[in-house]
């Protein structure tokens, strides 16, 4: 029987899909998630899509299904269409608030609801998997910046505690393993009484002892025996006298660049052993840098979006002419304006103008892991259209991107030709290099992107395309790509909740191979159990 798993805190399911992904030598899926949480109503349609997609076989998904993601039918009527599946999507994916919510929040849940749920998914099964991340923004190095917040306060702000969400549920259900997911700001960030990833990791290890219920129940007692904590990407340094894995904090940052994720994207990922599994986890392998040019330049090309004026290519390449005719250049590097004329005199109309939610596409081809990635029964690509920009900014993408072809890194404010510079009260600032001096980063074709984050659903200027006869942000699906969802993964809402869903998961292919090592546990804990039967 697959692993169950109980996935919390868990966004469009990014970390749910590597597990659910990962198949054993009997050709088999290992895992099979029996509940997941989360909070966001769209990212919960996200995920309850997907739960629906992993009821069939592989290579058995309805037609229908497809038809869904090109717009023919509604979800509805996919789902009346389909309605044992949908019926056991609904019910492993839950919409759900834990922790503290507000009380105007439709979607709160108690615990006792939770735990509830719980039990009935796992049926008495002992030797299950608990995985999340819980909410980081209150962690968050950029976040504690533009907050002007040294001190993280539990009163003020509850998503420094929502990790003890996590904790009570292994502290009242003591899974075998578990893996938790954060930011590595996580590592710096303080109270006023405690560092706090010191403070997380003692709580882990002793859940039952850390845990205090505000309301105690007298006939539920904690039996859960602890955790002993592992990096997933350096062994043990040693080993203390009661058997705990010895590591330096840094030893739980997982940078996914070296694990085979075209981006760099540098987390703290947890991997806990029950005290009564007497097993030393593996660790994930690494792997050489892959560059975005092997995800995302075989997709199909778009133009930007026009946000001030009538949209049409005509007068978007105008626009783009602009550029050259007048002294928006002047100060610039010769080789720079140079370029960027050789890059006009290339522009030619997209056949799929700014792209749309589905475009119908003949060979969508990908180099890097295209049995991962690709799904012939597309046709097509999902969620692939691009923003809409205002005029002054596609001129400044269009020096950004030549810049980076040119110099082999993005550009700081203070490399723009002043008339190219934004009317941004800080700028001088940035010129200054004192305040996000890098507020246009292009990403580079030969190297792995910057860190797909949600903060991309707000601000495409962090994330430009390096190609400049787009001049134009990334889309949901190269942002996906990045981050490595399958191509016929359908991500549910606006674009604005599309990309903050992407931006907010763990990579699934990273995952995978997170699953990969928790699988060999299990799977020496069947032989253990076997031999003592």
């Amino acid at each position: 029987m697959p692993i169950p798993i109980i996935d919390i805190f868990a966004g469009p399911g990014g970390l749910g899909e590597g597990f659910s992904s990962f198949i054993n030598d009997e050709n088999e899926r290992a895992f099979k998630i029996a509940l997941s949480i989360e909070k966001d109503t769209l990212a919960h349609q996200t995920l309850t899509l997907r739960s629906f997609y992993r009821q069939f076989d592989v290579g058995e998904v309805p037609e229908d299904y497809y038809d869904f993601v090109k717009g023919k039918l509604t979800i509805e009527k996919l789902f009346k269409k389909w309605p044992e599946q949908a019926k056991s999507a609904q019910k492993e994916a839950w919409c759900g608030t834990l922790g503290d919510p507000d009380e105007k929040d439709l979607n709160a849940v108690s615990d006792i609801e939770v735990d509830t749920r719980i039990r009935a998914v796992l049926n008495g099964e002992q030797n299950w998997l608990l995985i999340g991340g819980p909410p980081c923004q209150a962690y968050s190095i950029v976040g504690r910046s533009r907050r002007q917040e040294k001190i993280l306060n539990e009163e003020t702000d509850k998503r420094v505690g929502l990790y003890k969400q996590y904790l009570r549920i292994l502290a009242v259900h003591s899974p075998a393993v578990f893996v938790m997911e954060n930011v590595k700001g996580i590592l710096s960030a303080e109270t006023s009484e405690n560092q706090v990833f010191s403070k997380i990791l003692a709580d882990l290890s002793d859940p039952a002892g850390s845990y205090i219920p505000a309301a105690p129940d007298p006939n539920q007692m904690l039996n859960c025996p602890g955790y002993k904590i592992y990096s997933l990407v350096v062994r043990p340094r040693g080993f203390d006298l009661y058997g705990n894995p010895e590591y330096k904090q840094t030893d739980f940052v997982i940078k996914a660049e070296q694990h085979g994720i075209p981006q760099t994207r540098h987390r703290v990922i947890l991997l806990g052993v029950r005290r009564d599994v007497e097993i030393v986890p593996g660790i994930i392998d690494v792997t050489d840098e892959i560059p975005i040019a092997d995800v995302i330049g075989g997709m199909p090309r778009l133009r930007s979006g026009l946000s001030k004026t009538a949209d049409s290519f005509e007068t978007w390449s105008g626009l783009i002419r602009q550029v050259i005719a007048g002294d928006l250049l002047r100060g610039a590097d010769p080789d720079i304006v140079a370029d960027m004329e050789a890059q006009i005199e290339l522009i030619e109309q997209p056949l799929n103008g700014s792209g749309a939610d589905y475009l119908q596409i003949p060979d969508i081809n990908i180099e890097y892991q295209p049995d991962w990635y690709g799904d012939n029964r597309l046709g097509g690509v999902l969620n692939h259209e691009s923003r809409s920009h205002m005029d002054s900014d596609i001129h400044r993408y269009l020096f950004v991107s030549c810049f980076g072809n040119i110099k082999g890194y993005s550009p700081k404010l203070s490399d723009f030709p002043p008339a190219l510079l934004p009317a941004h009260l800080n700028v001088q600032e940035g010129i200054d290099d004192k305040k996000f001096a890098d507020r246009f980063r292009v990403q580079l074709w030969d190297k792995a992107s910057k860190t797909i984050t949600s903060h991309i659903s707000k601000d495409g200027h962090y994330y430009i395309h390096p190609d400049p006869t787009q001049c134009r942000s990334l889309t949901v699906r190269e942002a996906a790509r990045i981050q490595t969802f399958p191509d016929n993964y359908y991500f549910c809402g606006p674009r604005t909740s599309q990309f903050h869903q992407v931006g907010n998961a763990v990579p699934p292919f990273l995952a995978y191979q997170i699953a990969n090592v928790v699988n060999g546990i299990f799977h020496e804990l069947d032989i253990l159990n076997a031999a003592h039967a």
